[in-house]
């Protein structure tokens, strides 16, 4: 009887473990079956970051959810291998990827406590739960994690696994990966690095944030000297090798690799490349984009901007005092292109790119002011006016008709006469009359096209695009790439519309360029994680103008530098064109100019259009400085080149009153550009008195 109650009571305790294991065999069967396949490793792509070069392929930027760049286990220092196998798994090489002890005392945890801990895990556990697991902390988890080191183990060499470990980890400061932790904290290459680099970089993954050496130096200094006495204890290095490396100093501060170049170039490559590849492939694909960004000019720009800004923000306390307002920071906006292959090299859209996202160079839309005047002149040459031809530089009143302006009268006395008649409120509702007038409030008679354009003259602008009519005008600027609405009416001659930076710097870019249009672009090339081109950029080019046309506009626009508005330019000491622009309450400062190498745009203004920018903050003043203290940089080392005259271009002596030929005796006579077969063919000889001057063909005065 009671050897049939053992028996029984074996049999029930038999049961109960073959039930047992049958579960545990079930449960084991479900999770082998849940468990992600490791052949992935097979074709190892990690999150890769793009990378962002300028026109001479050096790193400049990165775009990344995880700052990785792959290195293969030969190009990683012996010394960091060392160090990461003393300080996370000294016997690596000997067990078969699971510590035995480690994992005992992890499920005693489990089972004793009834929690379950981390720590203790080999590196093949790490690497196991890093690229296959999610971070939770259960049984289960737990033993998918061993289930998979142990297939780890089985399918790969240690060398192997040792790569894909060094090339998984987390860093902190966003790399992942030994080289991205390199370059972030010790600006080298990871085959570069020194003993106590290596040590520094295996003190981190245990608590990448904790042992940052630039958030916690004293603790990062501690664990790494913990690291080195770990490598000597197992012979990897000498004493004397720990003692050197004990002496080593912690980097300090972030490298210049963590500095991104040029944020708004950098932003608006991505607004453009994200639609194209989408989030995945632009922030985890590994692309390499090779952009048209010059850093020589990109430094200038941000230098000469930066510095100007701020200066003028001193200036202008006391304005927001007297208007009771909190002090508003002014604004402004940079970008420059090559002449003659459209390529964007320096792109700035605002003072502060972590304040503000928004790309005053590109996206802003403000009236140009007086910078729009080019066009209108350029009208005037394409229509058979030239550089000579007589303007009246007299008072006008328009009254409105409904859809456009009438000229009332040009007559100084009648105008003078009915402004006593007109009304402030008539003068504010521009829907009744205007009557527009000069910066400085002064008249100058007749005066050449090129004198108007120099000196800015609004009275000139406006008779000058009632003789081409505003259409011609805006048909020019569309040919030159200017895409925003332009209002049909004579105020365009003022600048009266918004328009953006960049297209106003591609347009004077054409003049430059000797009239070939050319798309502004910022990619050269852009490559896959393997060196596959996907996509290879060239200058897309299109003849709009006449290289004679480009000639005699630019020739006119270098004289507002060297006798108008854009004075200033001068200082920059080689040959270039360019124009000032100031809009109504000096809201907007501009300035766009060119050499034959670059063409370049300044902006200033505040954002609330609102705030004026002050009586004497015109683009002369304010905005040519800008821009020339920035091509100065830019240009540095750059051959001084003239712009080159086509054929079919004639010179003339002009006499500036009448725009006739003058004689070389004749007072304050100029060389004036022509296109062949436009200069005037009668001369006006200013050195004869009045009852002798006379008009005289080119036949009789002997040419």
């Amino acid at each position: 009887m009671k050897k049939n109650k053992k028996f029984k009571r074996v049999l029930k305790i038999a049961g109960f473990v073959a039930v047992l294991a049958l579960v545990f065999w079930i449960a084991l069967e479900i999770m082998l079956a849940d468990l992600p396949s490791i052949s992935r490793l097979e074709d190892y792509t990690p999150n890769l970051s793009t990378k962002i070069y300028d026109k001479d392929n050096n790193l400049i930027a990165e775009l990344f959810t995880e700052r990785r760049v792959l290195v293969p286990i030969n190009d990683i220092p012996v010394n960091l291998q060392n160090a990461f196998i003393a300080i996370e798994d000294n016997d690596f090489f000997e067990h078969w990827g699971i510590s035995t002890k480690g994992i005992m005392r992890a499920f005693s945890r489990i089972f004793i406590k009834r929690r379950v801990a981390e720590g203790g895990s080999t590196i093949t556990q790490q690497l196991a739960k890093t690229i296959f697991l999610t971070p939770e902390k259960t049984v289960t988890r737990k033993i998918k994690e061993v289930l998979l080191t142990i297939q780890l183990e089985k399918e790969y060499s240690k060398d192997e696994i040792l790569q894909f470990y060094i090339n998984q980890i987390y860093f902190g400061n966003g790399a992942y990966g030994a080289q991205s932790a390199a370059k972030i904290y010790f600006n080298k290459n990871v085959e570069d690095l020194n003993l106590a680099e290596c040590a520094t970089l295996a003190a981190m993954p245990k608590s990448p944030n904790y042992y940052n050496p630039f958030k916690n130096p004293k603790a990062s200094l501690n664990r790494r000297n913990t690291v080195l006495d770990r490598m000597q204890s197992l012979n990897y290095i000498t004493k004397e090798q720990e003692d050197e490396a004990l002496k080593v100093a912690l980097p300090v501060k972030e490298t210049p690799e963590n500095f991104v170049a040029g944020n708004y170039f950098v932003e608006f490559l991505r607004i453009m490349l994200e639609p194209k590849y989408g989030t995945n492939v632009l922030f985890r694909g590994g692309l390499s984009i090779y952009t048209t960004l010059d850093m020589q000019a990109q430094g200038a720009a941000e230098k000469s901007l930066n510095e100007a800004l701020a200066k003028f923000d001193e200036t202008r306390t006391g304005y927001f005092e007297a208007a009771g307002r909190e002090p508003v920071k002014v604004q402004g906006a940079l970008i420059a292109m090559d002449v003659k292959t459209g390529a964007i090299r320096a792109m700035v859209g605002g003072r502060d790119f972590k304040d503000s996202q928004f790309n005053r160079a590109t996206q802003a839309k403000r009236q140009p002011g007086s910078s729009f005047k080019p066009f209108v002149y350029l009208a005037a040459i394409e229509s058979g006016l030239n550089a000579a031809t007589l303007l009246d530089d007299e008072p006008m009143v328009f009254v409105h008709n409904g859809t456009n302006y009438d000229l009332l009268s040009r007559d100084p006395a009648y105008i003078e006469d009915i402004a006593e008649t007109i009304t402030e409120e008539d003068l504010i509702d521009t829907n009744k009359i205007w009557m527009p007038s000069n910066y400085g409030k002064t008249f100058r008679g007749s005066v050449t096209l090129r004198t108007a354009l120099a000196l800015s003259i609004n009275i000139c602008a406006i008779e000058t695009i009632m003789r081409v009519t505003p259409m011609a005008v805006i048909r020019e600027a569309r040919k030159l790439g200017l895409t925003t609405p332009l209002t049909n009416t004579m105020s365009l001659a003022l600048g009266s519309s918004d328009v953006t930076l960049q297209e106003m710097v591609s347009a004077y870019a054409t003049f430059g360029s000797g009239g070939v249009k050319t798309t502004p672009y910022v990619i050269n090339k852009i490559t896959d994680k393997d060196g596959k081109i996907l996509e290879q950029n060239i200058p897309q080019q299109q003849e709009v103008l006449s290289p004679q046309v480009c000639f005699v506009m630019t020739n006119m626009l270098k004289s507002v530098i060297e006798r108008g508005s854009g004075w200033y330019a001068k200082y920059l000491g080689r040959p270039a064109a360019g124009k000032t622009g100031t809009t109504n309450e000096s809201s907007d400062a501009w300035f766009i100019g060119y050499t034959p190498q670059l063409a370049a745009g300044v902006w200033v203004g505040y954002d609330d259009r609102t705030i004026s920018l002050g009586e004497k903050s015109t683009g002369g003043a304010l905005a040519c400085p800008i821009w020339t203290n920035f091509m100065r940089d830019a240009l540095a080392g750059k051959p001084v080149l003239d712009f080159n005259q086509p054929d079919n271009i004639e010179w003339a002596l002009i006499d500036a009153k009448t725009g006739l030929l003058a004689l070389s005796k004749t007072p304050g006579a100029f060389l004036e550009a022509f296109i062949k077969g436009t200069a005037p063919s009668q001369y006006f000889d200013r050195a004869f008195s009045d009852s002798e001057r006379q008009a005289l063909t080119i036949e009789e005065a002997g040419f």
